[in-house]
């Protein structure tokens, strides 16, 4: 008996050569019908045999191309047809856009092979890609995902690229990039100025000059980079220098897998995130002596390695005796990514030798996604290319909200039913440029996907530039979401649960309900309400965002709490430092409480113990000391660690530093190595938040627990936590598919506000 069915197919479903594998299953079965991009996703219609219809519904989840994302297949009886075969027709647009796009993909072996073979058309041609791999979020305009609504369109295929495009069974079917040396886009090498130089292969020149020691503005897929030879140590000086990068490491690109296992120690799961089609930056713990500059990553135990993941990437790589080169994000310190060939000039003329350039509009900027593996499992820290925008499925559909995230490591999110849409990291908004792009990004997520949002969530901090811009949106409610409540709820988003839940809430700076700057947080929460369960004591911050550049601040103002004037006379190694003058001017802000807000942020509790322990005591970037005091851990040593109170003082716990700062004192005194200071502490840590939790638990009769807020993005910090957790029989919850950090922010505003929303509904 023959059927028709059809078949609507949701997901990441175009771009990726959905349409045909369905020609080719289709003919497999032997059935008739047609395929066609809409802005729903894939329409499928087939007619055949009923067990031939049946068998291909069967192989079309089981068989979809593997950068494929089915999230949706629904499927209704039609009335047969007279057709005889299977046809793939153009695409539709007659309907809200409901679509995933792909994210960009790294070069896939097949192409690599023709790149590489002298008698291929498009041997060492830098833009060679394929349905499995190239360009994507990057280049889209609109959806659906055709060539005309990418930048793409400004390049007519000749007939053999065409052909190619055309034919159902080709590898390069409907891939929009699609193009060679005779169509597509050419690269080229310019000087600072912006003048084209003169030589007959722009990556040779651009590599020969690397192996010199230039610097190399590189255009990818998602902006520029800064590359440099990573075994020159004048030229990572030079680029360090010229960014106005202090301390902070740099990415390293590395030539293949065997060069990034002579310089780090890489497991066997961390090999495949390397070679993952994402090809992110991957911290890996560095091997000591190697041959890489120092000034990649001063005072770091970990490298950001990737593998090249363009053509042009590969081609440098081969033309080049180097193996790895510095790829670090082409815009100087705290400003967005570079994208435009003139605006590369203007913004980087002064950091960069040599541009190398293509006339491949990029329409989106998006920086590498750097990420760790931890525990058993992939950890974001900067989720960007590569990952967006793939959504965050959420446990049920919420009403479409647009976030706005906080002021650092800023991202936005966009909700549609079960899906949230982060997008790529933005960044700091300490500049114009930096809120330029974060108003690009709002109106380019909003465009490619088709939402209309019907509030704004945004923080509570006033005077953060993303709150600022919310509350000019006269047209949409506004939401405010208190930032550690939305870190919570970020979790539980991702790992699709419903409160109420414990939740430890570790960073360096959120605004409190009281005014105050929050940060060392145990909240008892669900999607819509929270209360302060515990949290580290006040402490107060002298010169307010200065103790921040200057953890010595901190340290004199948790010892001025325990020892008063007395902390200037103790004989720290890290007061010997200090200009007398400076010592006493903070010790009178303390004591008369001039700027000095107060806090109860563990990033600067972190701080302050790198101080006294001699590890760092001013920064050049954000959670250097912290970073430092990690690095500097000894893992192999049998300590005792530090005891730190805890106290309940009736509605709520405080956690307290006198004991700590005795302990950390004495040890300090009698010169203990910085990196046993640093066990006792993390493990001291640790050990009080657990038994902050059970204490809650004995409250509230709550046994699950999230862990969200930059601090742990500390390794061994969240991994002893979590352990300790989970011997007391806790349910504990981490992160995986979005950062901890702050670039996970939007994602929890936006829940919080959906479900505020919903819950006025009802009220």
């Amino acid at each position: 008996m023959k059927v028709r069915q059809r078949i609507e197919v949701s997901g990441i479903v175009q771009g990726v050569g959905f349409r045909p594998f369905v020609y080719r299953l289709a003919h497999g079965c032997r059935l008739a019908g047609m395929v066609v991009n809409t802005a729903a996703g894939v329409t499928i219609e087939i007619q055949g045999p009923s067990e031939q219809v049946l068998r291909f519904q069967e192989l079309l989840p089981l068989e979809a191309p593997p950068l494929s994302r089915i999230t949706k297949i629904q499927a209704q009886p039609l009335p047969l047809q007279s057709e005889t075969e299977f046809r793939i027709l153009h695409s539709e647009k007659t309907e809200a856009a409901h679509t995933l796009i792909s994210p960009e993909i790294a070069t896939c072996d097949d192409c690599l092979r023709e790149l590489f073979d002298p008698a291929d058309r498009r041997y060492k041609y830098p833009f060679i890609n394929c349905t499995n791999c190239g360009p994507r979020f990057t280049i889209v305009r609109n959806i659906p995902y055709d060539r005309a609504l990418t930048s793409m369109d400004a390049f007519s295929m000749c007939p053999k690229c065409q052909s190619e495009y055309e034919h159902p069974l080709d590898r390069r079917f409907h891939a929009q990039p699609n193009a060679c040396w005779v169509c597509g886009p050419q690269l080229q090498l310019w000087d600072r100025h912006g003048r084209t130089l003169d030589c007959e292969d722009p990556v040779q020149a651009a590599a020969e000059r690397l192996q010199a020691g230039a610097i190399v503005a590189v255009k990818g897929l998602g902006g520029f980079h800064l590359a440099a030879n990573a075994a020159n140590e004048r030229a990572a000086q030079v680029l360090r220098e010229r960014k106005r990068r202090v301390g902070k490491p740099f990415a390293m690109m590395a030539r293949d897998l065997d060069a990034i296992r002579r310089v780090c120690h890489v497991s066997a799961d961390e090999d495949k995130v390397l070679i993952s089609p994402q090809h992110p930056i991957l911290l890996i713990e560095a091997r000591s002596g190697n041959d890489i500059a120092s000034q990649v990553a001063p005072g770091n135990r970990y490298f950001g390695v990737f593998l090249p993941y363009t053509p042009a990437h590969h081609l440098l790589f081969a033309e080049g005796p180097f193996d790895y080169l510095i790829m670090t994000s082409g815009n100087l310190s705290e400003e967005p990514i570079a994208i435009d060939n003139h605006e590369a000039v203007e913004r980087l003329g002064t950091l960069a030798d040599y541009l190398l350039v293509h006339n491949r509009d990029i329409l989106c900027r998006c920086d590498d996604s750097v990420v760790r593996w931890s525990k058993g499992k992939l950890r974001q820290l900067r989720r960007s290319r590569g990952f967006v925008p793939v959504p965050v499925f959420l446990e049920q559909p919420l009403t479409s909200v647009l976030a706005v995230g906080g002021e650092l490591k800023n991202t936005i999110c966009l909700t549609r039913e079960d899906q949230a849409f982060l997008s790529q990291h933005i960044g700091e908004l300490e500049n114009l440029e930096a809120y330029k792009f974060f108003q690009e990004a709002v109106s380019h997520l909003q465009q490619i996907l088709e939402i209309k949002p019907s509030a704004i969530a945004h923080d509570l901090h006033p005077d953060y530039l993303s709150t600022k811009w919310a509350l000019e949106q006269k047209d949409l409610p506004q939401v405010r979401v208190q930032h550690h409540h939305a870190h919570i709820v970020s979790c539980m988003a991702e790992n699709r649960i419903h409160g109420p839940v414990i939740g430890i809430a570790l960073d360096g700076t959120g605004y409190g309900t009281d005014g105050a700057i929050w940060g060392g947080e145990v909240l008892v929460c669900d999607t819509v309400s929270f209360q302060r369960a515990a949290h580290l004591s006040y402490v107060p911050m002298p010169g307010g965002a200065a103790a921040i550049r200057e953890p010595w601040r901190m340290a004199l103002g948790y010892l001025w709490l325990e020892f008063g004037a007395e902390a200037l006379h103790l004989g720290l190694p890290f007061m010997r430092e200090i200009d007398k003058r400076r010592a006493q001017f903070v010790l009178r802000m303390l004591e008369t409480k001039v700027q000095s807000p107060l806090t109860s942020s563990c990033g600067r509790l972190f701080d302050a113990v790198a101080a006294i322990a001699n590890v760092r005591s001013t920064v050049t970037y954000e959670a250097q000391a912290a970073i430092e005091l990690e690095a500097c851990l000894n893992r192999d040593a049998s300590v005792q660690p530090y005891t730190i109170e805890l106290t309940d003082c009736g509605d709520h716990f405080e956690i307290g530093y006198s004991d700590l700062m005795h302990q950390l004192l004495r040890d300090a005194l009698d010169a203990l190595p910085p990196g046993i200071i640093s066990r006792k502490f993390h493990d001291g840590l640790a050990d009080v938040f657990v038994r902050t939790a059970i204490a809650i638990r004995e409250r509230f009769h709550l046994d699950r627990v999230c862990l969200s807020g930059g601090t742990f993005q500390n390794a061994w910090l969240a991994a002893r936590m979590e352990n300790l957790l989970r011997d007391q029989q806790f349910l504990v919850f981490t992160h995986a598919k979005v950062p901890c950090g702050d670039g996970g922010l939007s994602l929890g505003q936006a829940v919080v506000a959906a479900a505020t929303l919903e819950t006025t509904r009802r009220t």
